[in-house]
């Protein structure tokens, strides 16, 4: 397993860059986009050579979507040209969407946030909690119960096998296959062979394994969304990835999101680059193209900016795109507010954010912010990153939404640079 530990510390370094961005000029409310900015941005990553390829897609209100596209999809001179159509691997950005679709469960009375998952899933009723988790696996009974809410806000003691995280809860993970992503196809049979192959068994075999906190007392990134896809099939009464496609995917008519990418969709799959110049999975031959032992609920997606920006769209419309409705408007508001029990410690969360410049809480699967940011994004915003460069969200108070993409593990700026590109643009 050494070379998933490996990966991991170039996604954790991905994962840990600033969620969200930063900008200083005050900002007009416009339904015009000037992109000069964000094109300045994404002709720039080309030009270094820092990926070979980027797509930026935005929109205000109810505006078509904006399309800044760069390069290609690969280094390669005969590539296909990056546009709102090419797929990337938007790895947990994949989150989000979990945790809209457990949402939509929410609405429907079928899940409660504050529900003991043990009402779906029996074998974590009786849960135990490390007494030392950087010590040994001695454990004692928890006190709380795993909540729905846990699940979505990553506060239910559960763990994810990735650097600055070690100890033996992390080693035991290792063992038994608790590592829901895909790489490439090298590392894949080595993987895929320790790993659970569905989500019942996944779920069943987590609960063997003590927790790393008491739920809902510490915020820890965690599989937790992975974890949630299994009750939400449970509860949903269908397969987890069906209920996506039927409650989102197909509603919102995004036809090029794929848990397993069709070959003849490989042409337009981007390849994933560890450094600029070291592809580790082109798309001709993408660990995607094959069926993945579950779906993974918090990195298993490969979508299109464009498939994206139509998630991203409902939301920034409570819940409707083109006459279609997903959620309520107040759902969506629920979903894009802090969800973090009151008394969690918020420590973790707080380092991982510390460039957005506003405190920050967490919601359904993504962060929240609790405060405007000067210039920035507004009170609400709400998204998450992917391992590989991506980067997407909802700004309720300037009706905007952004999603970026590139792959690439290497590069921790994207964030960061497309997010004040883009809030200078609107200040124009």
């Amino acid at each position: 397993m050494r070379s998933w530990r490996i990966f991991g510390s170039i996604a954790a370094l991905a994962l840990a860059s600033p969620a969200w961005p930063q900008a200083t000029v005050p900002l007009p409310s416009r339904a015009e986009q000037n992109q000069s900015a964000t094109e300045a941005v994404a002709k720039r990553y080309v030009a270094e050579a820092r990926v070979p390829g980027i797509v930026i897609v935005s929109g205000v209100g109810n505006a078509p979507p904006h399309v800044v596209a760069e390069g290609r999809i690969a280094l390669e001179a005969n590539a296909p040209a990056a546009d709102a159509d090419s797929l990337w691997r938007v790895y947990s950005m994949t989150k989000p969407i979990t945790g809209i679709a457990a949402m939509i469960l929410v609405e429907q009375g079928k899940l409660g946030l504050d529900q003991p998952i043990s009402d779906f899933i029996p074998a974590f009723k009786d849960m135990k909690v490390l007494v030392d988790p950087t010590k040994d696996l001695t454990s004692r009974p928890a006190t709380r119960a795993i909540t729905v809410r846990n699940l979505l806000t990553h506060t239910a003691g559960l763990e994810y096998v990735l650097p600055g995280k070690s100890g033996p809860l992390i080693d035991e993970y290792t063992r038994l296959g608790i590592n829901p992503a895909a790489i490439n196809t090298l590392m894949e049979p080595n993987m895929r062979a320790a790993r659970p192959k569905s989500l019942e068994e996944f779920a069943d075999r987590l609960a063997t394994l003590p927790l790393m906190a008491e739920p809902g007392s510490k915020w820890s990134y965690s599989i937790g969304l992975d974890l949630l896809g299994r009750v939400i099939e449970v509860a949903g009464g269908m397969p987890f990835d069906r209920f996506v496609q039927t409650r989102i995917f197909d509603p919102l008519k995004m036809r090029a999101s794929y848990w397993t990418v069709p070959q003849d969709k490989a042409r337009i799959l981007a390849t994933n680059y560890l450094t600029p110049k070291l592809a580790i999975d082109t798309g001709a031959a993408s660990v995607w193209l094959q069926p993945p032992s579950f779906p993974y609920g918090g990195a298993g997606l490969v979508m299109s900016a464009r498939d994206y920006d139509r998630f991203l769209h409902m939301l920034v419309n409570g819940g409707e795109l083109e006459g279609v409705r997903i959620l309520k408007p107040a759902t969506v508001k629920l979903a894009m507010s802090d969800l973090l029990p009151a008394s969690v410690d918020r420590s973790t969360l707080a380092n991982m954010t510390a460039d957005s410049g506003v405190p920050m809480g967490f919601g359904a699967g993504g962060s929240v912010y609790l405060a405007d940011k000067p210039g920035g994004p507004g009170k609400g915003t709400y998204g998450w990153g992917g391992a590989a460069g991506t980067i997407g969200w909802a700004d309720p108070v300037h009706k905007l939404r952004v999603t970026a993409m590139i792959n690439s593990f290497s590069d921790k700026g994207l964030k960061r640079e497309v997010g004040k590109a883009i809030y200078d643009d609107l200040a124009q």
